[in-house]
């Protein structure tokens, strides 16, 4: 990583949402130890909540497919109606089929099948924040 890269990572925030509380530990140390700066959000209602605060800050949800309360879906799709540019990258230890492959035709922009390793994790986030804002 180049130091300029480094710069430019302090300057990101992600929003981190998921309603295993080890995930979202686990997470936020690997964005983190990558130079992200992380908001942390344990339920669809409360990443609603953080981005409704917090939209100015943050470049990047990361967003768990399967949660209590409201799903990532319905999550995504309020998103959506906050910010249509608001970047998300779906997370889920289910595959890309039915779910999933619903989600990104409603125009989500990635999806990361967990469990993940910090390489790809770091990949796929630099890739969804390279993605230019509708």
């Amino acid at each position: 990583m180049t130091a300029n890269e480094d710069k430019t990572r302090q300057k990101e925030t992600i929003l981190l949402v998921d309603d295993e509380p080890m995930n979202l530990d686990v997470t936020r140390e690997l964005l983190e130890s990558l130079g992200y700066r992380v908001y942390l959000a344990a339920s669809g209602q409360k990443a609603l909540a953080v981005f409704m605060e917090k939209r100015e800050e943050i470049d990047l949800v990361i967003l768990d497919m399967i949660m209590p309360g409201i799903s990532g879906g319905e999550t995504f799709d309020r998103l959506r109606k906050i910010d249509p540019g608001v970047r998300v990258l779906l997370s889920s230890g289910y595959s890309l089929m039915g779910q999933a492959q619903e989600i990104l035709d409603r125009g989500c922009n990635g999806f990361l099948q967990k469990p993940f390793h910090l390489r790809k994790l770091s990949e796929k986030v630099r890739e969804m924040m390279d993605v230019p804002i509708n």
